[in-house]
């Protein structure tokens, strides 16, 4: 049995499930995707926004229509189908929270293709959802990527519930709070309800976090909150 060659940096495991995602893009696209040079101008082959501020401005537009309930349910239809099954060019990549309550493609008003969307509990981290963003600006070029939290996050009322206990979550779920707890320690004794208050610093440090990244220098890195009562998103950029 042949003892294979070392691995060198280019080929870690993160590294090899991007290059695998690739190939699969290439096979489902049939084409190579087109690159970026600048955070704002992605060049892309759809017809939706081509640039961050454009994409940014039919974020908003969308919300205001979900948030007024006149939404238009775009590219819903079978022509629409038939063009996404063969390649996909979404405008905007929206890492938000598993919460029932704020699935990114209703919040926006968006349809098939539209949006690359990656959730998980408090937008929380690891190199799944690094590499998954990863694929979005380098291979499909999206040019924008919105951190999106919400009002009455649960995972940040954990994340408060440790550090205010020091009693840690059980199982999987303390993968979780501990990736949370920076925010909720950063946030603690700030006026306001600590819980809010740790939702906000979440997304601003994940946001950081990824605007430092060299992986997601082609795109612009946006933070946003969703507000359950009301619909609004605000986004703001730290």
């Amino acid at each position: 049995m042949t003892t294979p060659p070392a691995l060198s940096a280019s080929s870690t495991p993160a590294r090899r499930t991007v290059l695998a995602l690739t190939a699969a893009a290439a096979l489902t696209a049939g084409a190579p995707s087109a690159r970026a040079s600048a955070p704002v101008g992605h060049a892309r082959t759809a017809d939706g926004p081509s640039t961050a501020a454009r994409a940014l401005a039919e974020l908003r537009a969308g919300n205001a229509r979900f948030a007024a309930l006149r939404q238009t349910h775009p590219h819903e239809d079978a022509a629409r189908r038939a063009a996404v099954a063969v390649s996909q060019h979404p405008f905007a990549l929206i890492l938000g929270c598993v919460d029932s309550r704020v699935p990114p493609e209703l919040v926006f008003d968006q349809g098939l293709g539209d949006l690359l969307a990656i959730r998980s509990a408090g937008q929380a981290l690891d190199e799944a959802v690094l590499g998954s963003i990863q694929f979005g600006v380098e291979e499909l070029g999206v040019p924008l990527v919105v951190v999106l939290g919400h009002e009455r996050c649960g995972a940040a009322t954990a994340a408060v519930e440790y550090v205010r206990t020091g009693k840690p979550a059980g199982g999987h779920l303390a993968r979780i709070v501990e990736e949370l707890a920076p925010a909720a320690r950063a946030a603690r004794g700030l006026p306001g309800d600590w819980v809010e208050n740790t939702v906000r610093a979440n997304v601003a440090r994940i946001r950081r976090r990824l605007a430092r990244d060299e992986a997601f220098d082609k795109a612009l890195i946006m933070g946003a909150r969703f507000d359950l009562d009301t619909g609004n998103v605000a986004f703001h950029p730290s």
